[in-house]
Order: structure tokens, then C-alpha cells, then sequence
């Protein structure tokens, strides 16, 4: 039996279309569902990447969602595993993405680095380091 994803990111962005085309071309993720309202914004949208998702939607400010560019510090951060975390650096250093930090090794066994989207969610991929031997 296939396990459960039990929490689920739900982001808002200002310009959820485009948001949705860069974050698959920076980040490698792919677009599951989407649900465009009539005026142009996007209701809701799965993406996900290893069998795992996120959603996202435009900014809904009346029910106080908001971009991270509307607030005066970040929220929060989401992190997401990926296999080759310096491939991964490579892909979205290409497609300008604003690196936070590049990718370090660390003292608890993994590899990340830090990154910042188009809105100003921060995102951290981490993955294995490389073998040493």
C-alpha cells in the first residue's frame, strides 16, 4: 500500500500562471492539476516531484492569503529532498532563481542549498552528499 503524503504546502502567488511555468522550469517540478477561474487567476494547482505534491493557488486576499512580496519577512520555508542537490543548484541557478545559499554539506549526513522563487518563497533542497570515498 503506497503511503499517504500527510501535509501538504499551500502557497499563494500574485501571478500564480506564471509562478506555475517557473517554478516547473527551476525547480523541475511537474504540473499535476489546475483549476483556472474565469477571470485569469488560478483556484488551485497541484505540483509535485518524486511522487510528492504541493498546492497553489493566486492570492485570495480577502480569505488572507498573500504573496510572500506582501510581507515584511518570511513565513516559513519549505523543504524538498531531490537526488542530485547540485544539479538541482544548477538547473535553478540557470533559470534565476535567487540563491540564498549555495549547496553545503552538513554535519547531520545532507547535503542543501537555499533558494528563493520568483515571489519570495524560500525553498531548501536537500538530498545525500556524494560519497567521499
Amino acid at each position: 500500500m503506497a503511503q499517504i503524503q500527510r501535509f501538504i504546502p499551500m502557497l499563494a502567488y500574485d501571478d500564480a500562471p506564471a509562478a506555475i511555468t517557473w517554478l516547473c522550469e527551476a525547480f523541475g517540478f511537474e504540473e499535476g492539476f489546475r483549476y483556472d477561474m474565469p477571470d485569469g487567476q488560478v483556484g488551485h494547482a497541484e505540483l509535485g516531484l518524486g511522487g510528492q505534491v504541493f498546492n497553489l493557488a493566486s492570492t485570495w486576499r480577502a480569505a488572507g492569503m498573500a504573496s510572500p512580496r506582501d510581507l515584511p519577512g518570511r513565513h516559513g520555508q519549505i523543504l524538498c529532498t531531490v537526488d542530485d542537490v547540485d544539479a538541482h543548484y544548477e538547473r535553478a541557478r540557470a533559470a534565476g532563481a535567487t540563491i540564498a545559499a549555495v549547496p553545503v554539506d552538513q554535519d547531520y549526513g545532507a547535503r542543501n542549498y537555499r533558494a528563493v522563487d520568483l515571489e519570495g518563497h524560500r525553498w531548501i533542497f536537500q538530498g545525500p552528499m556524494p560519497d567521499a570515498g
